[in-house]
């Protein structure tokens, strides 16, 4: 497969605001399967599973990967805080844990994409 035809493009960089995050479905099993967040003008990609319950959806809703404060990233179901740009837990049942990232590529125009399957090799 060749690497243009590999690529899953998500959104424009300006797409996404300061301290927000935004999910996206890869697999057909009804949940996002990663999620980007924007930290000081940068995304950081991870997927959709907490380390504490291996495969447990982290957001409560679409999109609501962050805490209330829009400090950190938030599993609803066990009540971990994550890094947003490292990922490591800092709160929680798996305190010392990171997330699994997901490697996020933006191109010259500020769109961002990820490679399929790099997706597909990591979830499988």
């Amino acid at each position: 497969m060749n690497e243009e035809a590999d690529q899953l493009r998500l959104c424009h960089i300006d797409d996404i605001a300061e301290g927000e995050a935004k999910g996206f479905l890869v697999n057909d099993d009804g949940n996002d399967t990663f999620f980007i967040v924007k930290s000081e003008g940068k995304l950081f990609g991870w997927f959709n599973s907490c380390p504490h319950i291996d495969g447990a959806p982290m957001a409560w809703r679409k999109d609501a990967y962050l805490n209330a404060k829009r400090s950190h990233i938030a599993c609803h179901a066990h009540g971990a805080l994550f890094e947003p740009k490292t990922g490591l837990c800092i709160q929680g049942p798996c305190v010392g844990k990171t997330l699994e990232s997901v490697t996020i590529k933006v191109n010259l125009d500020g769109h961002a994409w990820v490679l399929l399957s790099d997706i597909r090799k990591n979830k499988n």
